[in-house]
């Protein structure tokens, strides 16, 4: 696996390595020691979810208040998707930064995204597969999210594409109205989440 960090710092894309022959095809999609190494701590896993859409289908953005936050690895075993990170972290030096990786079943890769980031991702085609972990059980009382069509962050969607979002999706404010509504998670909290993820670690 080759792993890099995205333009989004705490987000990472892994390059993940398929073995086929003439039976099909073998993929080890997550492995805790190769995430750890690279985030500094393993991923708690407290969920799993898959979700099929089909095409245009948009989902986010999301995130979740810190602490605990809500971290992520994602996966597409099937179709394609244009998967996006967000910074939503206030007063994070790259507040508003965007990042996107095609994900798909031909040339496995995945992701990983930290606590208080923005998470988001449309189906490019019919049936397509998403799972992903994450690191701490759904809390609706704790869970936001982010207008995907929001103008000033001009996430980099594609343009030959008919979207359908949720009624929840729909109704998020912008990135600008969820700060001063103080729905974003601040760079203290999550500093402070990651250095205790790391000293967890250590013991």
């Amino acid at each position: 696996m080759n792993v890099r960090e995205l333009a989004v710092p705490d987000a990472y894309v892994l390059d993940l390595v398929p073995h086929g022959d003439s039976r099909g095809r073998f993929t080890e999609w997550y492995r805790a020691d190769v995430l750890a190494e690279a985030v500094g701590h393993p991923l708690t896993l407290a969920q799993a979810n898959h979700s099929v859409s089909a095409r245009g289908v948009l989902r986010g953005v999301h995130f979740a208040l810190v602490p605990p936050g809500q971290a992520k690895y994602v996966y597409c075993p099937s179709g394609r998707i244009l998967d996006v990170v967000v910074d939503v972290r206030v007063d994070s030096p790259t507040f508003g930064v965007v990042d996107a990786v095609e994900l798909d079943s031909e040339q496995p890769r995945a992701v990983y995204l930290a606590e208080g980031l923005g998470h988001a991702f449309v189906a490019l085609e019919d049936r397509t597969s998403v799972t992903y972990l994450v690191s701490s059980g759904y809390s609706p009382g704790r869970e936001f999210g982010v207008h995907p069509m929001d103008p000033d962050l001009a996430l980099p969607w594609p343009t030959d594409v008919e979207f359908e979002l949720s009624a929840k999706d729909t109704a998020a404010p912008t990135l600008a109205e969820a700060r001063d509504q103080g729905l974003l998670p601040t760079m203290a909290q999550c500093t402070a989440r990651y250095a205790e993820l790391r000293a967890q670690n250590r013991r």
